[in-house]
């Protein structure tokens, strides 16, 4: 799969049943539809709110930030915010194909949920998060 931002192959990551494509020169991350359910499951976070079909229903974001297209259907994506303070601008296939986080942005939403979940699955969740996903420093 080509990077959206970078025109370059991107790889896959894996983490249990779940193939995500990581881009290693711009740190993004592509979801594929049910992908983020499923990391999310397997993190003891499902209730989080975030489902594919909710994330589609949000309003677009006016952004500054250069229009992406699908990698997979190659039509233009649509900006959304999830999260809360401070939201987190991704990028979401109109045909619901998936997801495109930019690197740093899955960290971000997921350690949101995490602050705000009951449990003791933190350590492991940034851990793993700060191994895969790092951000461009």
């Amino acid at each position: 799969m080509i990077c959206p931002v970078c025109k370059e192959d991107m790889i896959v990551v894996e983490h249990e049943r779940i193939e995500l494509d990581y881009c290693v020169k711009c740190f993004g991350v592509w979801f594929d539809a049910g992908e983020l359910e499923l990391l999310l499951e397997s993190l003891g976070l499902e209730e989080s709110g975030f489902r594919m079909e909710e994330i589609m229903a949000l309003p677009e974001k006016r952004a500054t930030e250069e229009v992406r297209k699908c990698p997979i259907c190659r039509k233009k994506m649509r900006k959304v915010t999830i999260g809360h303070t401070p939201a987190v601008l991704i990028d979401a296939c109109p045909q619901g194909d998936g997801l495109w986080f930019d690197g740093g942005e899955v960290n971000q939403v997921i350690r949101q949920l995490v602050d705000t979940s009951p449990g003791d699955t933190q350590g492991q969740v940034v851990t793993f998060l700060g191994e895969v996903f790092k951000a461009r420093e």
